[in-house]
């Protein structure tokens, strides 16, 4: 698949280094296009991933790709999802942002909405939304693994076939796929990752080094 990341900090970085290890083509765009172009670098000489990485402007990227990534805080999310729009049509777009206020006490979203509903509502009906990557942290996307158990990453959205598109790409790079429905569960994937976020600052935390993991017999 292409995929394409809007973004070039920490989670784009770990979004892409498992894309690639999928063996999906990754485009990497940003505000700064000098940090697209930095980040596609690095990921195409740390993966071996010739050909497969890139950077480039934003209307080549979003056009001409399969799964576009949101990979920048929710309003930055939101207002991108307003300005494609029609243009996602038929696209998946992967909401990964989680809407917390700055001292990791509570959502900035208002009860019975989430950050990806927000999203979705501001891209239109035409755009299919999933929420994904926002329980995981970036350090241990990179590797893809805490104390080596694969990651879990929890998929929610309204569109199953959009459901099953992130299921692979998140399968093809090592990681364990847990499809929880629709995106109204985005409410309560916001809300425990808000508890994992403050609980790396509690004494003995875990230095974002940590995974939320679904155990079965």
């Amino acid at each position: 698949m292409k995929i394409t990341i809007i973004g070039a900090g920490n989670m784009a970085r770990g979004i892409a280094t498992r894309a690639l290890a999928g063996g999906h083509t990754v485009t990497i765009t940003a505000k700064d296009p000098g940090k697209a172009v930095q980040l596609a670098d690095e990921l195409c000489e740390q993966a071996d991933a010739d050909g497969r990485v890139g950077a480039a402007d934003d209307e080549a990227a979003v056009d001409q790709t399969d799964i576009v990534v949101l990979a920048v805080p929710f309003e930055a999310a939101r207002q991108l999802a307003a300005s494609y729009g029609p243009r996602l049509g038929g696209k998946v777009l992967i909401d990964i942002s989680n809407p917390v206020d700055a001292t990791l006490d509570a959502l900035v979203v208002a009860p019975g909405t989430s950050a990806a509903e927000q999203v979705a509502e501001a891209g239109g009906p035409q755009v299919r939304v999933v929420k994904a990557f926002n329980t995981t942290f970036a350090n241990t996307l990179v590797d893809g693994q805490v104390n080596g158990t694969p990651l879990d990453v929890f998929i929610a959205g309204d569109d199953q076939s959009a459901r099953e598109e992130v299921a692979d790409l998140v399968a093809s790079g090592g990681l364990n796929p847990v499809d929880v429905g629709a995106l109204g569960h985005a409410r309560q994937l916001e809300g425990f990752q808000l508890l994992h976020m403050a609980l790396q600052f509690r004494a003995g935390g875990h230095g974002w080094a940590s995974m939320i993991k679904i155990v079965t017999p």
